[in-house]
């Protein structure tokens, strides 16, 4: 008893003298200590979650009660700029409303408003088919169209907004980029989502942005800097590659940057440059920027398949759709507690001998069925890092009867934590192909978002192979609609200075640059 007594009194002594000279140890968003990280479970992993808010909450009460020293209570009103975020994806077609405080740049979803992709009906007489998603669903103008206007006018119907004088302005985007020869021609998909935004009652001013002050209604011209910078391309302070559109969704692989920076501001990361953000969709976006100021270079794309490799593998099953069929149609919260997790991993690597990541080589004109220009990317100074199943998608029926033997040799829940172990293998093999070409810039924060990136145990799995490379990991839900949100008031010029999502970590807002910036270019005068 006093020999154990004894050992306790010294590892406490032990402990107590050196705790003065114990450094913090940074990864995955947390700081532990030596003792803690050796005592203690693994990290969980740090999410950004959509928060909702009813619209009616803050049209007609939006105030915030906020006490300040020597002053009491005080009722202040904030104002909110609505977004409506329309996109049409591989898998899902989606209209999310959203609603950003003007005073504390957190960014809240009004509604959320999702059809299947794979209903799109099919072309009629007459109409031009100009392309198809990654699992063959005929494009029109006319369908297109149809489905974006019905999916508008039912978010906005179920969220009691009025287009004309709630709504602030319209972003559109696609992840539909398979079945167009260049990515150039994706423009006329832009133009179908366009004319659907217009058949559902929102006018050409709410799609564009504004030439002066005087284009803002009342409520937002305080909140505007419109008449200090103007938008110049940099979206919360990245400029995309210069010259030629080097891969067919650099779109999303913007908003998303950008949205996942939104995100951060309801979490302890400072998710400011330089940045890696991964959007696990069924096509993969993101972008890899560098640290320069005011406006960082994007040195990396990520482009190819993601989500796309999971819908394969469930498609073995027979239990969704052979056409359009998604591991989302089968997927529940439940759906992992029975899983075999060493089994599952052992699958996920055998699955991983079909799937071909690497920085893509010049002369291909499409990498993971996206369409790529990889001389245009390396004349810019910017790495493709591409994702495939085989070559263009070739090796998909493997894929497929790899999904059917693993659900006839175990169940749905070991195949579930199967895809969870591919989906981290990715970001893994993504990651390593980046830093053997040293495109991570030190003291790099990870962004992930997309289905395929941040369900069931996907975000632990990611942390553990990333945790040591970066100075914080974060998981973003909604981060493309939430981009729309940041993409529009960049657009509009309405940053928020006091509590900027641009600029550099730890740094200040970066206004005064660029003023000085778009000054020294003679684009403003003063």
């Amino acid at each position: 008893m006093i020999k154990i007594i004894g050992n306790r009194i010294i590892i406490i002594f032990i402990l107590i003298s050196i705790k003065p000279n114990i450094e913090q140890v940074h990864f995955g968003g947390y700081s532990l200590s030596p003792f803690k990280k050796i005592f203690s479970r693994s990290p969980k992993p740090v999410m950004a979650k959509s928060r909702f808010v009813g619209f009616d909450d803050i049209k007609y009460n939006p105030y915030s009660v906020k006490k300040r020293v020597g002053a009491g209570i005080t009722m202040t009103p904030d104002v909110y700029y609505i977004v409506a975020s329309v996109e049409l994806g591989n898998t899902t077609t989606k209209c999310i409303l959203t609603a950003t405080n003007l005073r504390d740049s957190h960014t809240y979803l009004i509604d959320k408003t999702v059809k299947m992709t794979r209903d799109i009906r099919p072309p009629k007489e007459g109409e031009k088919v100009f392309g198809e998603t990654v699992w063959e669903v005929e494009l029109t103008k006319e369908s297109v169209s149809e489905m974006v206007r019905d999916t508008i006018i039912e978010s906005v119907k179920k969220a009691n907004l009025d287009i004309d004088e709630d709504l602030d302005f319209v972003v559109r985007s696609t992840g539909v980029t398979a079945g167009f020869a260049s990515p150039d021609e994706v423009g006329e998909l832009i133009i179908a989502l366009a004319n659907g935004c217009l058949d559902a009652g929102i006018p050409p001013r709410k799609m564009s942005p504004a030439m002066s002050v005087d284009n803002f209604p009342e409520r937002l011209q305080s909140y505007t800097l419109l008449d200090q910078v103007m938008f110049d391309g940099a979206v919360v302070s990245v400029v995309p590659p210069t010259g030629k559109v080097v891969v067919a969704n650099e779109m999303e692989g913007e908003l998303v940057t950008a949205g996942i920076k939104a995100g951060a501001k309801w979490t302890d990361i400072d998710y400011r440059n330089p940045v890696v953000s991964m959007d696990f969709g069924t096509t993969l976006a993101g972008r890899i920027t560098n640290a320069d100021e005011p406006y960082a270079r994007t040195v990396g794309n990520f482009c190819g398949l993601a989500g796309a490799v999971s819908d394969a593998i469930i498609r073995g099953t027979e239990k969704v759709d052979k056409r359009g069929g998604a591991a989302l149609d089968l997927y529940n919260r439940d759906i992992l507690k029975k899983a075999d997790w060493k089994v599952a991993k052992k699958y996920a690597e055998k699955i991983h001998e079909y799937v071909d990541i690497r920085k893509v080589p010049e002369g291909r004109e499409r990498f993971g069925t996206v369409p790529v220009d990889p001389e245009a990317a390396y004349n810019a100074g910017t790495t493709l890092i591409g994702c495939d199943i085989g070559e263009n998608g070739d090796q998909i029926p493997q894929l497929t009867e790899m999904g059917h033997q693993i659900f006839q040799e175990t169940d749905m829940h070991t195949l579930f934590a199967t895809l969870d172990h591919v989906s981290a293998l990715i970001v893994k093999r993504l990651l390593d192909e980046a830093i053997d070409e040293n495109v991570i810039a030190e003291g790099s924060v990870l962004g992930v978002t997309g289905r395929a990136g941040i369900t069931g145990r996907k975000p632990n799995l990611i942390l553990e192979y990333t945790k040591d490379y970066f100075k914080g990991v974060l998981f973003v839900s909604d981060a493309l609609a939430l981009g729309a949100a940041v993409m529009a008031r960049c657009m509009n010029s309405m940053g928020t200075p006091k509590v900027p999502l641009g600029g550099k970590q730890g740094g200040p807002c970066i206004l005064g640059k660029r003023k000085k910036l778009q000054a020294d270019k003679g684009r403003l005068s003063y």
